[in-house]
């Protein structure tokens, strides 16, 4: 793992190529609000290291082992870190794949700084809250603030529900497999806090018919945090975007249906024809400072 000092912030992040990065097109690949890079090595990285690409997965502002940031930043900061990192790295133009608040952020930084983009895949993103989304957030909020600690157990079983399709939830297999892994990965500290105060701007969603990279849109058909239909909304605002549903597949559907997700992105990506590296000049040597768009 290496750290990049981007925008004043310490980010870590993992570089991957297969037989060396000289000429292996970069993938960076975007986590959710309190997710870790490394849930990305699961399924997506050896997927898309097997294809030929460069994968370049890291945790964001706020996820630790990365710093926390500070109250208030927003999911444009979010973006230009990630302009920053991806300049870091010497890895432009490159193709982006995020989930949750991760697609969020590409979508600004497609809006920001096109110039990195070469193609997009935004698996169950949203561009504006419905009434029950709201709420939800408000309520979890809420409870950070108040500063009680719920039990792991309990934790862990309430996060199954909110994130597995009913097909993995009916499955007492799976539901063994899957609990632990809730109560290992509770998220805590005020990093997460300042990640899950960003909210998608409603009036983001005309802004987002100025996007000009080619995109993918995938939804989740179970999905309860990004349910369908508000993914449809940002796949119908974004110009040309392809727009897919996996089914049998809740808000980590790309752990649920990893095969199908994987499928999907590959061959959305055979789509869309690279573009040369626009190389800065610049070292990807650990620590290096940035300065952001």
């Amino acid at each position: 793992m290496g750290v990049a000092t981007v925008r004043g912030a310490r980010l870590h992040y993992d570089d991957l190529a297969p037989g060396g990065r000289e000429g292996a097109e970069p993938v960076v690949l975007v986590m959710g609000a309190g997710g870790r890079g490394r849930a990305w090595h699961l399924h997506q990285v050896p997927a898309l290291t097997e294809a030929g690409y460069r994968v370049i997965t890291y945790d964001s502002r706020g996820v630790p082992p990365s710093d926390p940031g500070t109250a208030g930043f927003t999911v444009g900061d979010l973006a230009a870190d990630l302009a920053g990192l991806i300049e870091h790295l010497d890895a432009g133009p490159c193709r982006l794949v995020g989930t949750s608040l991760g697609a969020h952020v590409v979508q600004e930084l497609l809006l920001t700084r096109p110039d990195l983009a070469t193609a997009a895949v935004l698996m169950a993103t949203r561009g504006r809250d419905d009434e029950l989304r709201a709420a939800a957030d408000r309520a979890e909020l809420e409870l950070l603030d108040s500063g009680i600690t719920l039990p792991r157990g309990y934790h862990a079983a309430v996060q199954a529900m909110q994130n597995l399709s009913p097909h993995t939830l009916d499955d007492d297999l799976e539901v063994s497999n899957w609990l632990p892994v809730f109560e290992q990965s509770l998220s805590a500290g005020p990093g997460l806090r300042h990640q899950l105060a960003i909210k998608p701007d409603p009036g983001r969603l005309a802004a987002y018919a100025a996007i000009t990279t080619p995109c993918l849109v995938i939804g989740f058909a179970d999905d309860l945090i990004t349910p369908p239909h508000l993914v449809a909304e940002v796949a119908r605002a974004i110009p040309g975007a392809a727009h897919r549903l996996v089914h049998r597949a809740g808000h980590y559907g790309y752990l649920e249906q990893p095969e199908e997700v994987n499928r999907q992105i590959l061959e959305f990506f055979r789509s869309v024809p690279a573009r040369p590296l626009a190389r800065t000049n610049r070292a990807a040597g650990h620590e290096r400072p940035v300065t952001g768009p």
